[in-house]
């Protein structure tokens, strides 16, 4: 492997050395050693990738070789970059408490099975772009910005239908949305009703290609769009599916509503699957807000010619469930089904 950065001064290599022995990561590994002889050509040579120091400016450069990973690392612009020239995987050391790992870079416990989603390699700003999902407490976690949602899984053995679903109205913010549940021309409250996105903005592409006037064809399979790593933006068919396992469309929204935050209509909302639906209302393509407290609106990511795209609507007043076309400027909430 070539080496991209220049030898540390003895100096440096000393103040490596101390800084490691006083900020080791609270393991039994053995302590860093200098390897001047190590095919790998490194600086500093680790049992484990927690076992390094924190990389400062003045270790700016240095090359660190791991030995449970088998793989050397450059210490760059506060992080420790894995030494290959087609890699793009960073590990963030910097900045940190005496365990040498960056807040940024750590993951929350999860006693589910299913673990962390998607990749770990960073996007921009930073964050990772993947997801943690646990079976056992119901929750998913975005790693993009670390916003934890509740989830549901909907089990229905008589119609052959299991999947998970958030609970709760996806509140990660893209070009062109919202916060929901707004009125007039002002935004509602995102930590209550999430974001309202464009149609482009909830299949994850740009205006001039999706949006209203554009036909884009995103064709078959899941469609991740606004959703984290391991999630998609649910189609029209997989919102007929939800239908169909929860008792039909003539009944489905009263079971999929949440028991609260609806405006009174006489109709007793069931929540019975904890899907927990709350009427966020939408936002026109005027840049007006209406309908919170009275509807619930979801888009699909299948579309419906150059001008609209289908929306999952759920109304206060009545217990059906709805599949319709809308312009793909309105702006609707967003739940995410597990791929």
């Amino acid at each position: 492997m070539k080496k991209l950065f220049p030898e540390l001064s003895f100096a440096a290599l000393c103040a490596a050395l101390l800084s490691a022995c006083s900020s080791g990561s609270g393991t039994n590994s053995e302590p860093l050693e200098i390897s001047s002889n190590s095919s790998s050509g490194a600086d500093l040579f680790a049992e484990t990738f927690d076992d390094l120091p924190v990389c400062t400016v003045n270790r700016e450069g240095a090359i660190a070789y791991v030995k449970d990973e088998k793989a050397a690392y450059a210490c760059e612009g506060g992080d420790w970059t894995l030494d290959d020239e087609d890699s793009t995987e960073r590990k963030s050391n910097g900045d940190t408490g005496n365990d040498g790992k960056s807040s940024a870079s750590e993951e929350p416990e999860s006693s589910g099975s299913e673990g962390v989603e998607g990749s770990s390699a960073s996007v921009p700003g930073g964050s990772s772009d993947g997801s943690v999902y646990d079976a056992d407490k119901n929750t998913l976690k975005d790693l993009r910005d670390g916003q934890i949602y509740k989830t549901t899984t909907i089990e229905v053995p008589s119609k052959n239908y299991s999947e998970v679903w958030m609970a709760k109205n996806l509140n990660y913010e893209t070009d062109n949305s919202w916060c929901g549940g707004g009125s007039g021309t002002t935004e509602g409250d995102c930590s209550v009703y999430g974001r309202l996105y464009t149609w482009a903005a909830a299949v994850g592409r740009d205006e001039d290609e999706c949006g209203y006037g554009y036909e884009c064809g995103l064709g078959s399979g899941d469609i991740r769009g606004a959703c984290p790593k391991g999630w998609h933006l649910p189609s029209r068919a997989e919102w007929k599916a939800l239908f169909t396992a929860v008792g039909g469309s003539s009944t489905a929204g009263s079971k999929l509503k949440s028991a609260t935050g609806w405006s009174s209509s006489g109709v007793t909302n069931e929540d019975a699957f904890g899907f927990s639906a709350l009427p966020a209302g939408g936002r026109d393509d005027d840049g007006s807000y209406d309908s919170e407290g009275y509807h619930a609106n979801f888009w699909s990511s299948t579309e419906n010619g150059s001008d609209y795209a289908y929306r999952m609507d759920l109304i206060f007043s009545y217990d059906d469930a709805y599949l319709d076309g809308r312009s793909k400027n309105y702006g609707y909430s967003v739940r995410c089904l597990k791929d």
